[in-house]
């Protein structure tokens, strides 16, 4: 669990440090990298609280893996708004979010597949 969040917490670091060096584009692409990086770690401090010491530990990761892609989905949502009303760059937005999603979403599914290889064999 623990390599997990560090990993998740260096790319989080690094989308929003790229995400701040993008010139004009940054504050659309800040919100972006925020969301995806705020979502990824509340997810992986999710699975270690609902999902860690969990009888069916695989199940309840993926109740916590779908509840936070809903949540995604809705600030996405608002955070397109959001920007589209700024008037700011839509693209850099949609760019800065899913990019670092898909590799969280990497780390979130070798969490889920350690936390199934640790419940063992079933009979």
């Amino acid at each position: 669990m623990k390599g997990h969040l560090l990993a998740a917490a260096l790319v989080a670091a690094l989308s929003l440090g790229l995400a701040f060096l993008s010139g004009e584009a940054r504050h659309p692409a800040l919100i972006g990298a925020a969301i995806a990086s705020g979502t990824a770690l509340a997810s992986l401090v999710a699975f270690g609280q609902f999902a860690g010491g969990a009888v069916k530990p695989v199940q309840r990761a993926l109740i916590v893996f779908t509840a936070m892609f809903f949540t995604r989905l809705l600030l996405v949502g608002a955070g397109v708004a959001a920007v589209s009303r700024a008037g700011e760059s839509v693209v850099a937005f949609v760019i800065a979010f899913f990019v670092p999603y898909f590799v969280f979403t990497a780390i979130e599914g070798s969490l889920v597949a350690a936390l199934g290889r640790r419940m063992g064999k079933p009979a």
